[in-house]
């Protein structure tokens, strides 16, 4: 029988009454669980690390740093004062503004649980005014244009372009694809009103996982909208969210997908299943996949040209968060890795959360978009050594793997919510850390979200 390691304490909610209460995390074997306890409901324990890399050497330490701007007070505590408050660990990289409640699809998985009321679409006057409460609150941090579905708006170009106008640099669409695959004028209209690159839900191309997942056969469907966008020079980072039996053999089909259209598709960025919003068929007590179960599988499914070692953790968010690793596509079509991670030979100490905060938003601006000037190939500069020729491809033949564990009410462990840089616009102004927003006690009720 194995045993069970206290490694350490947090605070989490109840799933179910959504009170905060104590939590640990418990080593047993190679599994990390978090464990809690509520007094009214008992205890509950999920899956939140298994294999190697280890989660204690998954680790990049920082030092905090509140918000640029405070915007509550703390009273009831994290995670309720949220907005931000003084308990917040770290800034804003990447704000969501949600235009829009509508969707064309109704995906069993939803973390917005999206198309499920009536509410009306701010109006452009109403969008101004998000975006300029934005600007005060953290400057011109990079923002997703979310919903629902933000390209069921015929006025999306002008909502990309009012962003621009108030001081966004770099403006992210988070789409399912279905009106990029079949209206080439409209991702021109996107492309022309300052759009920078497409967040493309892409969870692989076989239809019967995508009926599974989005409840419709589209694997024509999100070709066509990767090529539409390829063809108006709009870069593409493709977004799998990965279910257990359902498309965890994929990641390699997906990443060689990506591959063939580099320097148009900019990276691959993957979400395993988080239980919020809605996850229709789908059950909580499922097994979950964790972020080194999805790198090994990164390694296996590209036969060991993406290794383990090549992914690091992130150096804005908490560590557990999230992985990343960066590539260069060499003639030959070899990837050349420009990220390592070696936790034992580190000589770098603690970095400032603000300093991670600025890195992560200028990687996004310059290796998301798709670069304005021409591919340069090898035989436009004949000559150039192994390296030099690294050096002028890093820019337009990059290509980054990155992926997100969220948060949900079995798994939300206070420390990592602390440290989110990823928030949500709320309607009355307030910035939401995007695991707070979402979340949903197990009979799908929210705290947050309208």
């Amino acid at each position: 029988m194995r045993q069970r390691v206290l490694l350490s304490a947090t605070e989490s909610i109840c799933p179910e009454c959504m009170s905060r209460i104590p939590a640990w995390r418990i080593a047993d074997g190679e599994e990390v669980l978090l464990g809690k306890r509520c007094p009214k409901h008992g205890f509950f324990q999920a899956l939140i690390w298994r294999g190697d890399p280890s989660y204690d050497s998954w680790s990049r330490p920082k030092r905090p740093e509140r918000p640029a701007t405070l915007q509550t007070t703390t009273q009831r505590g994290c995670p309720w004062d949220c907005g931000l408050c003084s308990d917040h660990r770290q800034q804003t990289c990447c704000t969501l503004l949600e235009v829009t409640s509508r969707c064309d699809l109704k995906c069993p998985v939803c973390f917005a649980n999206s198309g499920s009321d009536n509410q009306a679409d701010p109006d452009l006057s109403s969008i101004v005014s998000m975006y300029e409460r934005l600007m005060r609150a953290c400057g011109p941090c990079n923002v997703q244009i979310s919903g629902g579905e933000p390209t069921v708006r015929e006025d999306l170009p002008e909502i990309i372009a009012l962003g621009r106008s108030v001081g966004f640099g770099f403006l992210q669409l988070n789409t399912n694809g279905l009106r990029l695959a079949r209206d080439p004028s409209y991702v021109k209209k996107l492309k022309d009103a300052g759009l920078s690159c497409v967040f493309l839900q892409f969870d692989g191309l076989k239809n019967d996982v995508l009926v599974r997942l989005r409840g419709r056969p589209l694997a024509r469907e999100k070709d066509q909208a990767v090529a539409n966008c390829l063809e108006h020079d709009l870069g593409v980072v493709l977004v799998p969210t990965l279910v257990p039996g359902v498309n965890l053999d994929l990641i390699g089909s997906i990443i060689e997908y990506a591959k063939a259209r580099i320097p148009g598709v900019r990276g691959v960025h993957f979400q395993p299943v988080c239980y919020f919003g809605r996850y229709s068929g789908l059950s909580p007590d499922q097994p979950r996949v964790t972020i080194p179960e999805v790198i090994s599988e990164i390694e296996r499914q590209t036969a060991g040209a993406i290794k383990k070692e090549h992914f690091r953790p992130p150096g804005a968010e908490h560590s557990h968060c999230s992985f990343h690793a960066n590539f260069v596509l060499m003639p030959g079509e070899e990837l050349k890795p420009w990220t390592v991670h070696d936790p034992e030979n580190s000589c770098c100490g603690a970095q400032s959360a603000e300093s991670g905060v600025s890195r992560a938003r200028q990687f996004q601006k310059n290796y998301w978009a798709l670069p304005a000037s021409p591919c340069c190939s090898p035989a436009e500069a004949p000559g150039l050594g192994g390296w030099d020729t690294f050096v002028k491809r890093l820019r337009t033949h990059s290509f980054c793997i990155s992926g997100m564990a969220f948060q949900d009410a079995w798994t939300l462990d206070l420390d990592r919510l602390k440290e989110c840089h990823l928030h949500v616009l709320h309607p009355d102004g307030r910035l939401i850390p995007f695991c707070a927003y979402n979340l949903t006690d197990r009979r799908g009720r929210s705290f947050y979200r309208p």
